[in-house]
Parts: C-alpha cells; structure tokens; sequence
C-alpha cells in the first residue's frame, strides 16, 4: 500500500468557516423543515384514513 508523505495546508480564515457554518445551517434548517412537513403529512394521513 502507497504511503502518503507529503501533506498541504492551507489557511483557514474566519471568512471561510463562517461561510461553511452558514451553507450547514441552511441545510440543516431545510432538512428539519421537510422532515416536520413529512410528519404532518403523515398524521393527517392517519386522522384521515385511520380516524
């Protein structure tokens, strides 16, 4: 197996973690909102059909 022996660094500035934390929060804040529309679609399937 091939050994890597040279690595590269860049810097990290401020700019781009708080670039990355926003793009995160977007995703994450649309994930929860669908996963809670799937949810109520859900229950209202169940009131719906079951009730």
């Amino acid at each position: 197996m091939a050994e890597q022996t040279h690595y590269e660094f860049t810097a990290v500035t401020a700019k781009d973690i708080l670039a990355e934390h926003a793009q995160e929060w977007s995703q994450f804040t649309r994930f929860v909102t669908w996963g809670v529309v799937a949810v109520v679609v859900g229950l209202l399937g169940l009131l719906i059909f079951v009730v």
